[in-house]
């Protein structure tokens, strides 16, 4: 039986002054629809990481980009079913808001659907953790908490609802994020695809939308099953882009590059936690405007190219995982000061290049060198490239590309049995479009290294610390190999590693540093002392800085080996 809590007195004080007043907040029409009445539904459904477990909403505030989304958004209705036992309901339309003090991506995917588009919006969430597309969702026999059938039973009341209050709408949208649990189990692995298929066929068929357009999330890679259970992992994304590819009006939603809860000991998790949450939901809004052809207006490619004709240019290829990416590094921070009010304008004297989350975010062209992140981030190389000119006079272009939800084995020839995240190929590809590209412009190109920050998330877990540097030194000879450039510098940099009893008898430090001194070409930068770390992982807003600068003088100071 349905657990139906009653609402705070907060919410019926919303509630109250909602119905007062039109009850979505709109002036203009709904996006491509000529009836100003029409209310856009989305659906938002899955399992633990869409409930929004682990997340916190009193830890918005930290964010300046997400400022004021902890509070209920009066323009925006809500209805939810959370939870398998004893659920969490709102069985009439309320504002928007966290539930319980966690959210999952309706909160931001709001956010920037209201700021891209004009007309009304509702969103109705039904999501419980640790359950089974081929159990609990089964349309057809539907098991243990028998969530198809109440998920429709729920949908549907909340459209009746709708029309009772004389209101036009149009299903808009399915958001789906869920798989990780049929990922344990070999028969619901193995038909993952096939259920899929046909728990949409049911919805389109259920709620008589049969152009119902899907948006299918990504399972995250960067957590903890995105390692010891990648090739689970794989199988379902397999199984999702495949129907994908077969429905023009399914979409795969990638979400890798995502922030993921930052845990306690080895700072591994599974959940995306706060941050990560706010984020997820961008990357649905991204999916659905794209789908309408609501595009992000493109940055601006260099207007007058830097170099001289016929002039030398030295290419820095900047490269790695979460902390090369910035994951945790805000412009908003970085304007605090005047050094950091510095990096964040645009240097035009600099050529900039990038492919940042595995292709999620590419430049355009080449751009002028600025903060290039996925939602307000920025990497190290603002603060390498303002470090270098001040003790190097040669011309400099910087070519970037990353993938935060990479572990190390991605990036080497070989990659693993999760062959759709084999970075190594693309990465070869981006080098050599570099150089071509620079040449073009009638500049003669020398790459002056390859820097490179080794895997963090690598560090924290046994099988990956122990094979790290391995994959370290397939990845720098083979770099040389397919790039024809023997002589390459590498500059391999490199946080201290994850310090916890089961990890630390493994010397992936001294490992890293064996490779440098025996490779004349290589050297290994300790960043031991990095400002603004999160738990053992993540590098925040000064210590990218940091970062960038160590970096620029590890290349500054090189010198040949004997």
């Amino acid at each position: 039986m349905i657990d139906r809590k009653p609402r705070s007195n907060f919410i019926d004080l919303f509630l109250l002054l909602v119905f007062l007043s039109p009850f979505f907040v709109a002036e203009s029409v709904a996006a491509q629809e000529g009836d100003e009445s029409v209310v856009r539904v989305f659906i938002f459904a899955g399992q633990s990481n869409m409930v929004g477990s682990h997340s916190n909403a009193s830890e918005i505030a930290k964010y300046p980009r997400y400022v004021g989304l902890d509070q209920p958004e009066a323009g925006v209705g809500f209805r939810y079913c959370i939870g398998r036992g004893n659920k969490t309901i709102a069985d009439q339309w309320v504002p928007l808001h966290p539930v319980n003090n966690i959210f999952g991506p309706e909160l931001s995917f709001a956010r920037k659907i209201a700021a891209e588009t004009d007309g009304k919006i509702a969103i109705i969430k039904v999501a419980a953790g640790g359950t089974h597309l081929g159990g609990d969702w089964n349309p057809d026999v539907p098991q243990d908490y028998k969530l198809y059938p109440l998920a429709l039973e729920f949908v549907k009341e909340a459209l009746a609802d709708l029309e009772e209050q004389g209101m036009k709408y149009r299903l808009e949208g399915f958001m789906w994020h869920q798989g990780e649990n049929d990922m344990f189990d070999q028969k619901y692995k193995k038909k993952y695809g096939a259920n899929l298929k046909n728990f949409i066929a049911c919805w389109r068929h259920d709620l008589d939308c049969p152009d119902l357009n899907f948006y299918i999330g990504e399972l995250c890679t960067k957590t903890v099953w995105g390692m010891d259970l990648r090739d689970s992992m794989y199988a379902i994304s397999v199984g999702q882009k495949q129907v994908a590819a077969e429905d023009d009006r399914v979409q795969y939603v990638p979400t890798s590059h995502n922030s993921v809860r930052v845990g306690k000991e080895t700072g591994l998790h599974y959940h995306y936690g706060t941050l990560g949450q706010l984020q997820h939901g961008e990357c649905y809004a991204k999916a659905y405007l794209d789908s309408i052809g609501v595009k992000a207006e493109p940055r601006k490619e260099l207007e007058k190219w830097p170099y001289p004709a016929g002039s030398k240019v030295k290419l820095f290829v900047m490269a790695g995982h979460r902390n090369m990416e910035g994951e945790r590094a805000f412009v908003q921070e970085l304007a605090e000061n005047q050094t950091g009010e510095s990096l964040l304008r645009p240097n035009e004297k600099i050529a900039f290049k990038y492919s940042i989350g595995g292709g999620y975010k590419v430049s355009n062209g080449w751009e002028s060198l600025g903060p290039a992140g996925f939602y307000g981030t920025f990497g190290p190389e603002l603060s390498f490239a303002a470090s270098f000119a001040k003790t190097n006079r040669e011309p400099i272009a910087i070519a970037k590309f990353t993938h935060s939800g990479s572990q190390m084995v991605d990036w080497t020839p070989a990659g693993s049995n999760a062959k759709s995240r084999n970075l190594f190929p693309d990465f070869i590809k981006f080098v050599k479009e570099s150089v071509t590209e620079l040449e073009s412009k009638g500049n003669e190109v020398e790459i002056a290294g390859i820097v490179y920050h080794v895997g963090e998330n690598d560090m924290a877990y046994g099988p990956f610390r122990k094979q790290s540097s391995d994959h370290l030194k397939v990845l720098i000879d083979q770099s040389r190999i397919e790039l024809d450039l023997p002589e390459l510098k590498w500059f391999v940099s490199q946080q201290p590693p994850t310090n916890k009893k089961g990890v630390n008898e493994i010397d992936v430090t001294s490992k890293i540093a064996t490779i440098a001194d025996e490779d004349q070409f290589t050297t290994h930068v300790k960043v031991f002392d990095l400002k603004g770390r999160e738990q053992e992982q993540v590098i925040s807003t000064w210590g990218i800085v940091q970062l960038g600068e160590k970096l620029a003088a590890a290349v500054t100071n090189s010198k040949p080996k004997r």
